[in-house]
Parts: structure tokens; C-alpha cells; sequence
């Protein structure tokens, strides 16, 4: 069963992942999500290859980044969502 009540789906925890480690998970969501990645070895990669990547990119600095990268990725930011 998956859904609100349910099983927590791989797809469902790729959404939630940011908010999982940010800590703005209610309770019973992150209760499903905790017993979801202690049992499928993909989420468990995912979750940590997420906060690999946190780890990273707190550590880097805007100026740090070339101008060009910086408009490059704030270019593919601004499409994300529309699918661009």
C-alpha cells in the first residue's frame, strides 16, 4: 500500500528528501520516511548522496563561482520547473 497512510514509494521520498533533511517533516512523515530508507538500498544512496551534496555546496562561495557557470546555473534553475 502506499499513499498518505501507506508505505512511503521511492518517488514519493525523492520529493520529500529536502524537507526530510531540513528537519520540516511532521512527525508521522518522517516516521514513514525513516522506515522506507531503512529498507530500500536505493533511497538509502539517494538520501546520502543528498546530503553529500549539501555538504559541498555549503562549502562553496558565490565568488568563487565564474561568471559564466553562475548564469549558466541560475539559467537551468529558472527552467527546472517549467521542464525547459
Amino acid at each position: 500500500m502506499s499513499g498518505k497512510h501507506g508505505e512511503l514509494t521511492c518517488q514519493e521520498l525523492v520529493e520529500l528528501v529536502t524537507d526530510y533533511l531540513e528537519l520540516r517533516l511532521p512527525a508521522p512523515e518522517r516516521a514513514r520516511f525513516d522506515e522506507h530508507v531503512t529498507t530500500c538500498r536505493g533511497c538509502q544512496a539517494h538520501l546520502e548522496q543528498m546530503r553529500q551534496t549539501l555538504r559541498v555546496a555549503g562549502a562553496l562561495r558565490e565568488e568563487a563561482v565564474a561568471p559564466a557557470a553562475r548564469e549558466a546555473l541560475l539559467a537551468a534553475f529558472r527552467g527546472w520547473k517549467r521542464g525547459v
